[in-house]
């Protein structure tokens, strides 16, 4: 009987401590479930961090964007251009699509030789020191008998009517095809005159390859770039898609070790932005090769002291360039090279959910990326336009 009296008394007792009502603070405390489940997409909140900042909103010295996309140039009225790149206190701005883009068939290309002298006499009749124009490959037709000699010819026509240099987009090695079928490498020998001549005449070629590491990694939990695939879904990739990426980062490399006497330069900073160390080896390994810093500013930002390491050594071989033209998004670019601001965001979520950092770049550092090395490698530039 005592054992069943002392079981009642404990069921009683657990069940008295059950129905206790809970104070409001407890409740309170409470996790209420739709707060438990949020979107990645979504979670973005504005940080509580106060620190000192510096709004720049134009560049502290003249400088040189050498990759930028104006696409109809032609017909395009340039006023509107030219007064945000004043408040940018942008003097140059490369125009890397001086041969606009046409669909032929399933397929885009460039658009043909005239395209490119239009390109050339628009800026000529408004703001001829303004604006600079590369021309482009049309690689419609490789494998053709004569296809080398005639692109090599039409490079010569187009350096001739004005381009300054030549701009290799990133569907050589993806998606262009010889007649065959079969996919054109980077470092396809059919190709090797038209860097040969690139530099017989003396021009840049500012040449993007491949895309993010990430994009061929697997598309899970580990991946940094897994919002950006989720939202942009064409870019992901895979080992046979269209090859691994290492092959043509590699077939790209084997280009400035055939042509030592060709200028390139590498845009995106080779996709090594976020590996400094290894960039900086692959510049020891190949002195034509420079580094534009477009489109990879929130790798440096989230790296301020290394980084800024790597800007001091390599100072006389890296470039200023952004890429899309959106005015908007050039303060930040300035703020990350300039200031020493702490903990500010991307514009882009999807680019960068990370926070940046100011590097605090010294001031000749910073007229070298912006305008210094750009007139060492981009002829005919007014140089008047600049400091010194």
């Amino acid at each position: 009987m005592k054992r069943i009296f002392y079981g009642f008394l404990a069921i009683l007792a657990i069940s008295n401590f059950a129905c206790t009502p809970k104070t409001a603070e407890e409740i309170t405390e409470e996790p209420k479930e739709e707060a438990l489940i949020m979107d990645f997409e979504k979670y973005n909140p504005p940080s509580t961090l106060v620190v000192p900042e510096h709004t720049v909103t134009s560049a502290k010295f003249p400088f040189i964007d050498v990759h930028s996309h104006q696409y109809q140039m032609p017909n395009q009225d340039l006023s509107e251009v030219v007064a945000a790149m004043d408040s940018l206190n942008m003097a140059v701005m490369v125009n890397l699509s001086g041969r606009g883009f046409r669909r032929v068939g399933d397929q885009f290309d460039v658009n043909g030789h005239d395209y490119l002298v239009n390109s050339v006499k628009k800026v000529t009749e408004t703001y001829p020191n303004r604006f600079v124009v590369f021309t482009n490959v049309s690689f419609m037709g490789i494998g053709n008998d004569g296809w080398t000699e005639e692109a090599v010819k039409l490079l010569e026509a187009d350096v001739e009517a004005g381009a300054k240099g030549l701009k290799i987009y990133k569907s050589l090695g993806f998606n262009v095809k010889d007649i065959d079928g079969n996919r054109v490498a980077v470092d396809d020998e059919r190709l090797d005159p038209i860097w040969a001549k690139c530099g017989e005449l003396g021009i840049p070629v500012l040449i993007h390859s491949a895309d993010p590491k990430s994009f061929w990694d697997p598309m899970d939990e580990n991946n940094e770039r897994w919002l950006e695939l989720k939202t942009h879904p064409g870019r992901q990739r895979s080992a046979t898609d269209p090859v691994p990426w290492e092959q043509i980062i590699a077939e790209q490399h084997h280009v400035f070790e055939k042509h030592p006497n060709t200028i390139f330069i590498n845009a995106h900073m080779g996709w090594f932005a976020n590996d400094l160390g290894k960039l900086g080896e692959i510049m020891d390994k190949y002195p034509n090769m420079y580094a534009g810093i477009g489109a990879v500013i929130a790798e440096l930002g989230r790296q301020p002291r290394n980084a800024k390491k790597f800007f001091e050594k390599y100072q006389d071989k890296v470039l200023f360039g952004k890429d899309a033209w959106h005015s908007e998004e050039y303060p930040t670019y300035f703020r990350v090279l300039e200031t020493d601001d702490e903990y500010f965001p991307y514009y882009k979520k999807y680019h960068a959910f990370w926070y940046m950092y100011g590097l605090d770049l010294s001031d000749e550092v910073l007229k070298k990326l912006y305008y210094k090395n750009a007139l060492n490698i981009i002829p005919n530039l007014d140089q008047s336009l600049f400091p010194e």
